[in-house]
This record gives structure tokens, C-alpha cells and sequence, in this order.
């Protein structure tokens, strides 16, 4: 672990349809950079921030794709996220962390701020120029 904030608990927002015991685990796509596998698995302290990775995901799958966020336990170590930490702000101030390890599903959240249609409009316009900014580099 390094210099993480949290000891728990934990959430992860996404569009998988998932049960208590199931594992989520690193090895695909990033929903911010397609070309890209990732090499950890996100999590967040934050029920609201893991809501709101949820609501971006299912935007950007389109389809009428479910935004779920799941309680979720870290099997190995983890670290801040450095795409959210010191890069672009001072400390952790998303309590956002990844690992390398599966996250166990200890069971669904099913309640979170939900975005308003004003705040889902910003974010799509912020996710299509995202999308095609090449300067918008995930650290992998």
C-alpha cells in the first residue's frame, strides 16, 4: 500500500451486472481510452464518486446500459490513483485508489447522488472532447 488515505470501505462504479463474490480484475478496456488494456482495477472511497464512474460508463456504452456501484473489497495492495493524484490535484481528494490485485463484490450500493441532466449533459460534453484530446493520457 502506499500512502492510502482509506482502509475502507470501498466502491467501484460500472456497468457489469455483478454478485457477492464475484471478482473484478484488470485486464480491459478503458472506458475513457478504448485502445487501451488497463493494468488495475479502480476503486474509490467515495460512494458518490464510484456513482458518478458508474452514470460515465453507462453513458459512454450508450444502449440504455445499467450504471451499478458495488461495495467492494481489495484482495492485494493498492495505491492512490495516479491519474487523479498529485498529476492533476494535490493529495487524494477523490479517495480514488487502483491495484493490480481483484477487488471481491461484497454486495450492491444502490443508492448515490445520481447526476441531475444539466450535470449528465456537462459530462458528456466533457467526455466527447476527452475522447478526442490524444493529450488526455491514462498512467497505466
Amino acid at each position: 500500500m502506499n500512502d492510502a488515505l482509506d482502509e475502507g470501505p470501498f466502491f467501484h462504479g460500472t456497468i457489469a451486472d455483478l454478485r457477492a463474490g464475484d471478482f473484478l480484475t484488470a485486464g480491459y478496456r478503458s472506458n475513457y481510452r478504448p485502445e487501451v488494456v488497463m493494468n488495475h482495477i479502480y476503486f474509490t472511497a467515495l460512494v458518490d464518486g464510484a456513482g458518478l464512474a458508474a452514470e460515465i460508463a453507462a453513458e459512454l456504452a450508450q444502449g440504455g446500459a445499467v450504471p451499478r456501484v458495488y461495495v467492494v473489497e481489495p484482495t492485494g495492495a493498492f495505491e492512490n490513483d495516479p491519474n487523479v493524484t498529485d498529476k492533476k490535484f494535490p493529495g487524494n481528494p477523490t479517495r480514488s485508489y487502483r491495484s493490480s490485485a481483484p477487488l471481491k463484490v461484497a454486495g450492491e450500493i444502490t443508492h448515490w447522488t445520481r447526476l441531475t441532466p444539466d450535470a449528465l449533459q456537462m459530462w458528456r460534453e466533457r467526455l466527447t472532447a476527452l475522447l478526442s484530446d490524444e493529450r488526455g493520457e491514462i498512467i497505466n
